[in-house]
């Protein structure tokens, strides 16, 4: 079986003539760990944004205040690019631009790198050109030439050697192994840096590690959240109990929960890690409360991925934010990636142009990771018009499964109309008509039915009534406009989309 190591990837990309491999990465002494592991005879040279032009072996500098621009017309002849490897770090700002104007030093730069690397394609040096980076900006000119690998994120058995190792270091007393196992849950997808710094932050406190120290832990994935701009973390206050009908659906749900929430003894009985659930359906019937009910029910984190922030002004950008953004769900994982409307993030997919091209990738790199994923990330995707949705998405084993919701039944709405009175009016509710109120509202969706129990709370207040009664309720019920009467012709097209093609009815 082929290695697929980073180790391994990196030997054979440079075996091969790559001519520039970017290292995505923030830990540049790993990085500079596994060069070192793999040059094999080469020379390798360093420039960085704080020392310049440096021995890479020794962190020797080699010349003092040296521009990039200069250490790089050192290595532009065979000769002298020949049997070397140049690292390069803190020089994506060499390949951005500042709102289209053209810096001449950053163009040069961009320029002479692409020398460099045509005379590695064509084979005149053996050489490699490795830049180093958090985050990902490629120059248009220089796309053809780049190829990109990912650090690989710690494995469980590195997360516990990594505190075992801090553990010792300290001369700490005896600490559980349950809790090592549940810190190297919790610190999963966490650089080492980020774990060490963590677990000096914890000890500094009161210089022992207990559970507590668990939250330090979640803050910090709240603040990579914050920093990231792409995902936000929603906050859970719906339940499962605060769906009105969907019984199937939310059946479906506890039984994935039991699942989620005993993932080890799971996976070890042999069941498959949960992907996720695609939920169809008309708006406003509760798709998007069933996303945050679930992580409700499965304890976890809520994180919404918003497919317009990925969108970037640079070639490989938004590749770079969705693999950011799934990177991100991974390192908060355990946890619910709630993607909204996924049809129009996908809108356009095999469209010519670059807008299409961009959003054709992007699709590609989301199949790739749902299909690969072995995270516990459980994605819930919701769409309003599945007709408009790629047919890719919809094949057997993307998702665990396809659920239609439709408009509510009338044991469902009287259930919502319980559920919205309680709420709000709890002292009222015995003296409401819930079936009558249920037997008008043919037609009306869950967010109708929402908006009338505020409306008829509103008029109540309005006229200095004490409490609301069935009569507010039907007032309320006749001065609504339902979405069946609003998108008739829509919703019966979907209607028979839905029933008539492969999607498992979330009622009853």
């Amino acid at each position: 079986m082929k290695d697929n190591s980073i180790k391994s990837k990196l030997m054979r990309y440079m075996d091969a003539g790559f001519p520039i491999i970017y290292i995505n990465t923030f830990e540049e002494d790993k990085a500079d760990d596994l060069i070192r592991s793999v040059s094999r005879g080469r020379e390798v040279y360093e420039w960085n944004g704080t020392c310049g032009y440096m021995d890479f072996q020794t962190k020797a500098p080699m010349m003092e205040d040296c521009s990039l621009e200069y250490m790089l017309d050192q290595h532009r002849t065979v000769d002298t690019l020949d049997r070397q490897a140049i690292v390069l770090k803190d020089v994506t700002p060499f390949f951005e631009d500042s709102k289209g104007v053209v810096n001449p030093e950053n163009a040069r730069v961009v320029s002479k790198l692409k020398g460099m690397a045509r005379m590695i394609n064509q084979g005149m040096a053996d050489a490699t050109i490795l830049i180093i980076a958090r985050t990902i900006v490629i120059p248009p000119e220089l796309d053809n030439y780049i190829t990109i690998l990912e650090m690989e994120p710690l494995s469980d058995a590195e997360i516990r050697d990594v505190i075992r190792t801090f553990i010792s270091d300290n001369r700490m007393r005896m600490v559980r192994e349950e809790l090592i196992e549940e810190m190297a849950m919790a610190f999963k997808g966490l650089t080492e840096f980020e774990i060490n710094n963590l677990l000096a932050l914890s000890y500094a406190q009161d210089g022992e590690l207990t559970r507590s120290d668990l939250k330090l832990i979640f803050d910090q994935k709240q603040q990579m959240i914050r920093k990231s701009g792409i995902l936000e973390m929603i906050p859970l206050k719906e339940t499962i109990d605060d769906i009105g009908g969907l019984e199937n659906l939310k059946t479906w749900f506890r039984r994935k929960a039991k699942v989620y929430k005993n993932l080890n003894k799971a996976e070890t009985f042999g069941v498959d890690m949960p992907k996720g659930v695609l939920i169809a359906g008309i708006s406003g019937c509760g798709k998007s409360l069933t996303a945050k009910a679930a992580a409700s029910l499965f304890e976890v984190p809520l994180l919404r991925l918003d497919m317009g922030r990925l969108m970037g002004k640079y070639v490989g950008e938004s590749e770079e934010n969705m693999r950011k953004a799934t990177a991100l769900a991974e390192a908060i994982s355990p946890c619910v990636l709630w993607i909204d409307e996924i049809e129009k993030a996908f809108a356009g997919i095999g469209g010519t142009g670059g807008g299409a091209e961009v959003t054709t990738r992007l699709f590609g790199n989301f199949l790739t990771w749902m299909q690969e994923k072995r995270s516990p990330v459980f994605v819930v995707a919701t769409a309003n018009d599945v007709t408009k949705l790629p047919p890719e998405l919809l094949r057997k084993g993307r998702f665990d499964e396809i659920f239609y919701v439709g408009l509510p039944k009338k044991g469902e709405r009287r259930r919502i109309f319980e559920i919205h009175i309680q709420k709000r009016r709890p002292q009222d509710l015995a003296a409401i008509d819930l079936n009558e109120l249920a037997a008008k509202t043919e037609g009306f969706s869950g967010a109708d039915i929402e908006g009338v129990i505020k409306d008829a709370i509103e008029s109540a207040f309005a006229d200095d009534k004490d409490r609301i009664q069935t009569q507010d309720v039907l007032t309320a019920i006749r001065n609504t406009h339902s979405l069946s009467e609003i998108m008739k012709e829509d919703l019966d097209r979907l209607a028979k989309i839905y029933e008539t093609g492969n999607f498992k009815n979330a009622s009853k």
